[in-house]
């Protein structure tokens, strides 16, 4: 993983109106960077905004307010036709749902082409054929299933065709939006594995969304947390497994079960009350560690650091 900055989120929001006086804020003001080579874990509950952060970056959704710097460039400021479809070439996207992100009316080859029909990546009939093809295998599926249909594949096998598709057009950075979370336990591993083996592959930079916390931990370099809408703590993925922090974090670790049935009955499950804060102040983002960063008023600042000093 370099240092050079892939993605920049700088305060973003997106608000949505749900009546007349009424908005909800999906995503409240939330700053974070992605780095070139890097798998950035974003987790939370269903609900906290995580997914819909990652359709704002890829301009699924127009953002209300705050900056997407993707390459240098702001992803949400005016666009030509041309530098949009560029920036969609750039950036791809994962989507969770493998049965429904597939056209149940295209063959496998139309799918996977489609991108790289709109950008005139392949106008040669046999070359498309050969690339289609090629991206099948890299995915661990047979050149033969270029002319079957989204029906006639498992979920681990269609979610392998969405794979396939996003890197059909050389993507830099894509999207996975819980990829693995309509999988069976037994396929997830798989999954995961191929994406790790093409990120070493291609260079590719993932923002990689989900609710198991085991599983980020396994693919991800650093970890955001989200809970309602804000970032509550960002910090490496082996430094936040070990000294989580904001308790919201701590609740979550608590509840992820071991294979040792001795911890297990003597597990202790940590429950978040987010009532229990300190409410004279708004909070900010403050880095408690190093590189580790806790949403926090100055009291919890103050009591953090005292709580999670680093033994020199």
């Amino acid at each position: 993983m370099s240092q050079e900055k892939l993605v920049e989120i700088k305060n973003l929001k997106q608000h949505f109106k749900t009546g007349r006086h009424s908005v909800v804020k999906a995503v409240d003001g939330i700053s974070f960077d992605i780095y070139k080579g890097e798998t950035f874990g974003l987790v939370g509950e269903s609900g906290c905004g995580k997914s819909t952060t990652g359709r704002t970056i890829i301009r699924l959704y127009n953002a209300t307010d705050g900056e997407v710097i993707f390459n240098g460039e702001d992803v949400h400021g005016k666009k030509s036709k041309d530098e949009l479809k560029k920036f969609n070439r750039e950036m791809q996207m994962i989507f969770q749902d493998p049965y429904a992100s597939l056209n149940p009316r295209m063959k496998v080859s139309d799918i996977i082409a489609e991108g790289m029909d709109i950008h005139g990546l392949e106008n040669d009939t046999e070359a498309r054929k050969v690339k289609v093809e090629e991206l099948l295998q890299t995915v661990g599926l047979n050149k033969e299933h270029a002319n079957r249909y989204p029906h006639e594949f498992s979920g681990g096998q269609r979610q392998r065709i969405g794979i396939a598709r996003a890197l059909a057009v050389d993507p830099s950075f894509i999207i996975a939006d819980e990829p693995i979370s309509a999988l069976d336990v037994s396929i997830q591993a798989q999954v995961v594995n191929l994406l790790k083996k093409l990120q070493k592959d291609k260079n590719l930079t993932y923002l990689f969304i989900a609710h198991d916390l085991s599983m980020v931990k396994y693919i991800s370099d650093r970890i955001g947390v989200m809970y309602f809408g804000r970032m509550v703590e960002l910090a490496d993925a082996d430094e936040l497994y070990k000294h989580p922090i904001h308790p919201y974090t701590q609740s979550l670790l608590s509840a992820i079960p071991l294979p040792d049935p001795v911890y297990e009955r003597s597990r202790e499950r940590f429950t978040y009350d987010p009532n229990d804060h300190d409410t004279s102040e708004e909070p900010q983002f403050r880095e408690v560690r190093s590189n580790h960063w806790v949403l926090c008023t100055t009291k919890e600042f103050e009591r953090y650091q005292t709580e999670h000093a680093v033994n020199v």
